[in-house]
């Protein structure tokens, strides 16, 4: 018999997440590449990449392949995953492995197809499509085969999906383009616009995961910030406080909890009554932002709570889809 891998992928705007049959999440990584301009040859991969995210010389740029959950550059990504496979799996199959990739929810079919290509053209001998929100049910251990609603949010890097799924199925979803990235976007405008400091992707990325809220905390934490002065030009510190990431997230945050009633209002009545009683499960890097189960729950009124390992939901849930294909 030959070896042959089932693989769950979750590509990720921010990070890709590899899940092996029998073995987890066994990958990691940020879906950053670092690319030389002049020759086009890519340098760097993942975490590696990402370190050199503003700190390259002119001819190098690190870039992510990968927009508000859609491939913007098809040879990166496909490049990306190859090399991504190869090193979760290694040289010990012999058959090329059954992939499994998620998408978001409201992914258009030429996108779709795109995931699907650049999966093959990565070495897959067989891909299967599934939506994140699906993905991100099944990695939180929520039974979806029943008769049952249940409200997953999903947070990403680059898109934030809501859905209440039953039955297996997706009943009403929506996807906005409104996830962790927008979250360090309003920290650097708010640097800059309260500040005059300009500061880096990396930087407003460090704030939002250690002081960052949506939702008054009860005591107030601050953090040293490094930047540029827009004045004088020149580094400068200032010390920034967890109620100013409040001012700065309350925008995003809120476009996400708008989101999530608008599914709430398409949802059919006796949908809605299972979700008023088992509650709302949030899934995705982004869920781990401070006080947003909190303000959710104070919006809609349902009891909010994130998954246990938010952040390989959607990876662990695409692999066991996978598995469960297969039986």
């Amino acid at each position: 018999m030959l070896l042959s891998t089932d693989i769950g992928i979750d590509l990720g705007t921010a990070s890709i997440l590899v899940y092996i049959k029998g073995k987890g999440v066994v990958l990691k990584e940020p879906s950053v590449v670092a690319i030389d301009r002049e020759t086009n040859e890519i340098k760097a991969i993942g975490e590696e990449a990402r370190l050199m995210i503003g700190r390259t010389p002119g001819n190098i740029v690190a870039i992510r392949p990968l927009r508000k959950g859609v491939i913007s550059d098809y040879h990166v990504t496909e490049q990306m995953l190859k090399y991504f496979i190869r090193k979760s799996v290694g040289k010990r199959t012999l058959r090329r492995p059954r992939i499994c990739v998620c998408i978001p929810s409201q992914a258009t079919e030429v996108e779709r197809k795109a995931v699907e290509d650049a999966t093959y053209a990565a070495g897959a001998r067989e891909v299967s499509i599934i939506e994140e929100p699906v993905a991100a049910a099944i990695g939180a251990g929520i039974d979806i085969a029943k008769a049952c609603g249940n409200m997953i949010v999903d947070i990403g890097g680059g898109t934030s999906d809501i859905a209440v799924i039953s039955l297996g199925g997706t009943v009403v979803s929506t996807s906005i383009k409104i996830a962790g990235d927008d979250f360090d976007e309003s920290i650097v405008r708010y640097m800059r616009k309260k500040h005059n400091l300009l500061i880096g992707e990396r930087t407003a990325e460090e704030i939002k995961i250690n002081i960052g809220t949506c939702y008054s905390r009860p005591e107030v934490l601050t953090m040293d910030v490094r930047g540029r002065n827009l004045v004088t030009g020149l580094p400068k510190t200032i010390t920034f406080t967890s109620d100013e990431t409040l001012e700065a997230l309350r925008e995003p945050a809120m476009q996400v909890v708008d989101a999530v009633h608008n599914v709430l209002e398409r949802t059919p009545p006796e949908l809605a009554a299972d979700i008023s009683d088992r509650g709302i499960v949030l899934t995705g890097g982004g869920a781990l932002l401070h006080g947003l189960e909190d303000l959710i729950e104070e919006k809609t009124g349902i009891h909010t709570l994130t998954a246990d390992d938010p952040m390989t939901c959607v990876a662990v849930g695409t692999g066991k889809f996978i598995e469960y294909l297969n039986e």
